[in-house]
């Protein structure tokens, strides 16, 4: 009986070990097919990283914003150049000094210049003794043909007298009509020959006035030559002709500079404005006359829209602001600016801070926070107009909306995330 007992465990424990290893085979099973159709897990972002924002509705100014720098306005730049070649003696002025209109900058030098300079002085010289002398030869000239024209009246006076004293001795028979028709014939060629002496003096007047016209030309000529000369002369003085700062000094002690070289540049510190660079997708609606802010890290200036170029360089549009009211300490030419451009001003309407991707008028994937703020899901937002820190919101989004601004693109493959 012992080993019929025996058997019967034996046989018992097997049937238990088999139930077991199927309970075993279905919860497995069961595990797996349960787990197929469980969700993955949010991805969890850091709540701390990201830049959240709501979603406003009011007046949104719509704005640009450029980097740029100061710079004199053209009217009060003097950019001095070598009126020829030249060698630089002497700088008696560094940059950033205030200057005077009268205050000499450099000394300069130039043989040929000053030569040159003599000898127009002589031919001018020259001129003016040929004028002189041609002067006295024409006025003897004239004279002697001013004798001639009265000695010819005197002949003619002195005919006329005999041909009437002979008319009056005729009607009485004195003489005869053949010395009274002498006596006329001489008064009329005695008078033909005063008139044409007459004709010839006042020739010989014009004729003076021409041919000393041409020697006065010749003067004025070298009297021209004379003083660009001498302004050449005087250049190798180089004076700072307005006053204000020396901004620039563009050659050194020694060196030689070939004419045209820019030997250096004043300006009036006064007198500046604002050339700031606006990205070219971004100037197109800017206008003359548009109000601006200018940031000099040490105040801000108010201004307008002075110029815009028409052309892009480099991406960028030049835009010249106008500067209003006192500058603040420190403002320099050259000095780094932010400039801000107000295009106009939107009422009512649906705003919110600029995203870090998108551009205007454009459909973007934007993180709203669902409600509780523990999760945000992805939603389509079509952007409008934008500005430099805000966009118009037309459609996805409604006021009171918070949504995520920054950087998503790690999660472009979720549309839920969870906010730790």
């Amino acid at each position: 009986m012992d080993i019929v007992r025996d058997e019967s465990v034996k046989k018992n424990r097997r049937r238990k070990r088999i139930l077991l290893s199927a309970l075993v085979v279905i919860l497995v099973a069961g595990l797996s097919i349960g787990s197929s159709y469980l969700k993955p897990a949010l991805p969890t972002v850091e709540s701390g990283i990201l830049y959240p924002d709501t979603v406003k509705r009011g007046s949104m100014l719509r704005q640009v914003r450029g980097l740029g720098s100061l710079v004199p306005i053209l009217e009060d730049v003097r950019v001095i150049p070598a009126e020829t070649d030249v060698r630089v003696d002497r700088i008696l002025v560094l940059p950033g000094t205030p200057v005077k209109a009268e205050t000499t900058i450099m000394e300069l030098s130039n043989p040929q210049v000053v030569q040159e300079a003599e000898d127009a002085d002589l031919q001018l010289k020259s001129a003016q003794a040929d004028y002189t002398n041609n002067k006295v030869r024409l006025d003897g000239d004239l004279l002697t043909q001013q004798a001639t024209v009265a000695a010819a009246k005197a002949d003619y006076d002195d005919a006329k007298s005999t041909a009437d004293a002979n008319q009056e001795q005729h009607k009485i028979g004195v003489i005869s009509s053949q010395t009274l028709a002498t006596s006329v014939g001489k008064e009329q060629s005695l008078g033909t020959k005063y008139k044409i002496e007459q004709d010839r003096l006042a020739m010989n007047t014009k004729a003076v006035a021409t041919q000393l016209a041409v020697y006065q030309a010749n003067i004025d000529k070298i009297k021209a030559l004379v003083q660009f000369k001498h302004r050449q002369l005087e250049a190798l003085t180089v004076r700072a002709g307005i006053p204000g700062v020396l901004q620039e000094l563009d050659v050194q002690g020694g060196q030689r500079a070939p004419q045209g070289t820019i030997l250096a540049k004043v300006v009036q510190p006064e007198h500046l404005k604002a050339e700031l660079k606006i990205p070219e997708t971004q100037a197109r609606d800017i206008e003359l006359g548009q109000p601006a802010e200018i940031d000099t890290h040490n105040g801000i200036i108010k201004g307008s829209v002075l110029r815009v170029d028409p052309a892009s360089q480099n991406g960028t549009v030049t835009v010249d602001v106008k500067l209003e009211g006192a500058l603040p300490k420190g403002a320099v030419p050259l000095l780094s600016v932010d400039g801000t451009i107000t295009l106009e001003k939107l009422d009512n309407v649906l705003y919110v801070g600029r995203p870090a991707f998108g551009q205007e008028k454009s459909t973007v994937s934007m993180f709203r926070l669902d409600v509780g703020g523990k999760t945000a899901s992805r939603v389509p937002v079509d952007l409008g107009r934008t500005s430099v820190t805000t966009v118009e919101i037309v459609r996805g989004l409604k006021e009171g909306d918070t949504v995520i601004l920054s950087d998503m693109s790690r999660w472009d493959n979720v549309d839920h995330i969870k906010l730790n």
